[in-house]
């Protein structure tokens, strides 16, 4: 397992990167119809594209395995496919991502509880929550802070 920055975001990676966050909302995401995925997945493109930090893990074929992206101190994003799901996989991005971009917060949907688990076996705790998410769509968000 190989953890890099990319500052390169070719469309290969993009493209790579997207297959992984398709594999990975539908494995972990089952409130979201097959329509609201395929309506977030138009705007994902972006979101890597314009990502302060973007941190993948390939797997020993050099394929994108994982990755995460980071904008002042905030985790925006942490996808893993799911078939690496459950290896340490996240909690090595994580770990990277609060020693080297100073990782302090974070939003999860709160009808994802294992994402939930997840960040509070790291540390992080709730703070505040709401009833839509950041696209005022009725997903809850948990927004969580590192103690």
């Amino acid at each position: 397992m190989k953890i890099i920055e990319v500052k390169e975001r070719t469309p290969l990676l993009v493209e790579q990167l997207l297959e992984v966050w398709e594999k990975s909302v539908r494995a972990t995401h089952l409130f979201l119809s097959d329509n609201e995925v395929k309506s977030i997945k138009e705007y994902v493109p972006q979101a890597l594209s314009n990502i302060a930090h973007l941190v993948i893990s390939k797997n020993s074929s050099e394929v994108p395995i994982a990755f995460m992206g980071i904008e002042d101190e905030t985790l925006e994003m942490l996808f893993i496919a799911p078939e690496e799901r459950g290896k340490g996989l996240g909690k090595h991005l994580l770990q990277f991502g609060i020693e080297n971009h100073a990782v302090k917060r974070l939003a999860v949907n709160e009808q994802n509880p294992q994402a939930k688990g997840f960040y509070e076996h790291i540390g992080f705790q709730v703070w505040k929550r709401t009833d839509c998410d950041e696209q005022g769509k009725p997903y809850p968000l948990i927004y969580m802070k590192l103690n």
